[in-house]
């Protein structure tokens, strides 16, 4: 069994520890540094993190983390494409008034991308979240993503629509110019119209059911999941 679990940054530092030595072993496996993988989110009452690990808690398998905008805290896809397109800045500051959030950090271990559901479980999950997030009266009203060009099919089929407006039709070679990223933004976090029928169905079942366990089908296998989409 696995457990994919939402915590927030400030209320729980051991998980965003185990969580952040993860993603840092996943980066150095193929000698990448990203401004995601740094530690100072944990102090940003805006960071609600997802983890996924093993029942004991001993094993960490993956995570990703949401990132409401504020002043005080710029997007992660912010700071690493600003440079690249300044447009980047005002895009965001469009969204930011009705409240807006990005999906960073995303990570798996070896063990869940070979069941090839690492990526579409969490993006599933923290779409998911955000929905939770709304009915707690959080401000989030749109979600961006900085998407690899092998996790992007994932998010546009739980909502995301590449933004055009940046970069080359939305695409940055970051973070080294051999990588593609994609800027893409989920503008229909409440019906989930641009999703697939699957995918939305997926979503809606852990918004109206956080806490489940639940048998997942990969292209390459089955895996038991245990879900906690609360938070403390």
């Amino acid at each position: 069994m696995m457990v994919i679990r939402a915590f927030r940054a400030i209320n729980d530092l051991e998980t965003c520890e185990k969580y952040a030595e993860g993603h840092a072993r996943v980066l150095s496996a193929i000698n990448i540094k990203v401004k995601s993988s740094e530690r100072d989110w944990f102090c940003n009452p805006g960071v609600y993190g997802i983890i996924v690990e093993s029942e004991d808690g001993t094993q960490v398998y993956g995570g990703a983390k949401i990132q409401i905008k504020t002043d005080d805290f710029p997007l992660p896809l912010e700071d690493a494409i600003g440079k690249l397109d300044p447009r980047i800045f005002d895009l965001v500051k469009q969204y930011q008034e009705k409240g807006t959030a990005e999906i960073c950090g995303l990570w798996n271990s070896r063990e869940i991308a070979g069941l090839g559901v690492g990526s579409s479980l969490l993006v599933r999950a923290c779409v998911a979240r955000v929905g939770v997030a709304i009915s707690e009266k959080l401000n989030i009203d749109t979600l961006f993503a900085l998407c690899a060009s092998y996790t992007l099919p994932t998010a546009v089929k739980a909502g995301f629509l590449i933004e055009t407006s940046v970069g080359e039709n939305g695409e940055f070679p970051y973070p080294k110019d051999r990588y593609k990223a994609i800027v893409a933004i989920h503008k229909d976090l409440n019906n989930l119209t641009s999703a697939d029928e699957l995918e939305r169905n997926a979503i809606v079942s852990l918004r109206q059911n956080p806490i489940q366990e639940k048998m997942e089908k990969g292209p390459k296998g089955e895996v038991y999941v245990k879900y906690d989409l609360t938070h403390i």
